[in-house]
């Protein structure tokens, strides 16, 4: 039989070892594998070239056509990703930290600390309350809450506060972060009678009543104080509230204002909030909750009275001082960094849709 049916150039020997498989395969199918590499070995240079392009598999073409990937270089090596340097995010960082704090502050919740004992053994002198702006957005006031609130205008001289719009009070959040501002008397005593409730001193067992029910209130008077050593007769008016401190031998507080507008009430937009929580020091920390005994549900029913008047000297009124900007600082600290991470994961994946491939 004749080299040419074999694959092999006429006249070429042979190679030697070269089995029967390989000299028989059709003509008209490529040429793979160790067989390409017979060929080429019989048919010289140019043939080896021209069945290298011929008989190339898809895969090993791959590399040299077709644009590179985007974020490569030539020769397969991916170029780096720019990344920002820590002090380019800091001042965000810093700047959502300082924005979220306000707004806790001014919107959401407040540290106060208590400079005097008007409210012991509730609140002893120095300790750090956390105050709930929030609540009285969601639900009324009741009896039994620890209020802070702002005596100008009712004990004080001064106009009565009314809440701003959403941009003033962020204002005056703000200035009274780094100590600017007004921030008027702020007092903080316990709810004992709402508007229409009639408040009276005292029964023949010497307790304060409420719409004629009387008020067991050991559990947080100050031990070895009575009720009340003055005596009032109230119907407290509409949107104004009844407020006494817990320490009533020393305590300034409704009892000692009835000669002044409102008859010694307050009004209900002076309230701040609601004291919840002691955080300060560690072994005073617990919840403020509602007393049991202002729970009676006949306390729900209102009367009528009338109005007398007693002052008393040597009293303390409680008054409360901000505590200082590092808790909600802190707060927004803890919240901006979360925050800045999303921002920064949304900037990136938008930067890699809009990075056309190279």
């Amino acid at each position: 039989m004749s080299g040419a049916g074999r694959g092999v150039t006429p006249g070429a020997e042979p190679e030697a070892g070269s089995g029967a498989g390989a000299a028989s395969s059709a003509p008209d199918q490529p040429v793979r594998g160790s067989d390409s590499a017979v060929s080429a070995h019989a048919e010289g240079p140019e043939a080896a070239g021209d069945a290298q392009t011929a008989d190339a598999s898809p895969d090993e073409e791959a590399p040299s056509s077709g644009p590179a990937p985007a974020g490569s270089r030539a020769g397969g090596h991916r170029r780096p990703r720019k990344k920002r340097s820590f002090w380019r995010e800091f001042p965000i960082l810093v700047a959502v930290a300082l924005l979220l704090a306000v707004i806790i502050k001014t919107y959401a919740i407040q540290a106060f600390f208590i400079p005097s004992g008007s409210m012991q053994n509730t609140l002893a002198i120095n300790d750090r309350v956390l105050v709930n702006k929030i609540v009285y957005h969601l639900r009324g006031i009741h009896r039994g809450d620890i209020v802070v609130f702002n005596g100008d205008g009712s004990w004080d001289p001064g106009t009565v506060p009314v809440s701003g719009n959403f941009a003033q009070q962020f204002a005056d959040g703000f200035a009274s972060m780094f100590g600017f501002g007004h921030p008027g008397d702020i007092l903080i005593k316990r709810v004992i009678g709402l508007p229409g409730d009639h408040v009276a001193c005292c029964d023949a067992q010497g307790r304060v009543t409420v719409n004629g029910v009387a008020l067991t209130e050991q559990s947080y008077l100050y031990p070895g104080d009575v009720p009340s050593e003055m005596r009032f007769n109230i119907v407290v008016p509409s949107g104004q509230l009844w407020v006494m401190g817990d320490h009533r031998q020393i305590s300034d507080d409704s009892r000692d204002h009835m000669g002044d507008p409102g008859g010694g009430t307050i009004p209900e937009s002076a309230v701040i909030g609601r004291a919840f929580i002691i955080i300060w020091p560690p072994s005073h920390w617990r919840i403020l909750p509602i007393p049991d005994t202002f729970e009676q549900p006949k306390l729900n029913a209102s009367a009528a009275g009338t109005v007398t008047a007693r002052e008393a000297a040597g009293v303390l009124s409680a008054r409360l001082e901000p505590s200082s900007p590092a808790g909600p600082l802190a707060l927004g600290f803890a919240a901006a960094v979360p925050v800045t991470w999303l921002q920064r994961r949304v900037r990136l994946r938008a930067a890699r849709r809009r990075k056309p491939a190279e």
